[in-house]
């Protein structure tokens, strides 16, 4: 929501966008849970993914034998990034992200190392966005 700046060119934030507004608890116990659902997956996302990369340069550039348990990291790295994906949607939908935040947010579980900085730049967002450090 935006309103019309004085000299009505651009529109600026609308005052419920402000530092200042006061967020409903309840709202903020609905984003505050969906960060900690998001921040998890996004964890256990980028894990899995550092251990198939691993296994994939094991067995396809230096050609080692992997044992057949290994072929459970691509399986489990799959389910995790479905709910990394299922998890961004649930926050992007309660902090009202645009499109093109979530695809981002999403794109980060397949690339190395990326989920953990995505996940700390959107905590930190959403925490200052809903005043969740703030009782």
């Amino acid at each position: 929501m935006t309103t019309p700046n004085t000299s009505g060119s651009t529109p600026t934030p609308a005052a419920t966008d402000s530092p200042a507004h006061k967020v409903h608890p309840e709202r903020k116990r609905r984003v505050r849970t969906a960060l900690t659902l998001f921040s998890v997956t996004a964890w256990v996302t980028g894990v899995m993914l550092l251990l198939l990369v691993t296994r994939m340069v094991m067995e396809y550039l230096l050609h080692m034998a992997i044992p057949s348990w290994a072929t459970w990291i691509a399986i489990l790295h799959g389910w995790a990034y479905l709910a990394f994906v299922l998890a961004t949607l649930n926050l992007g939908l309660k902090a009202r992200w645009k499109p093109a935040v979530w695809v981002i947010t999403a794109i980060s579980g397949v690339i190395p190392l990326l989920s953990f900085f995505v996940e700390h730049a959107r905590r930190r967002e959403v925490t200052a966005k809903f005043q969740l450090d703030r009782a």
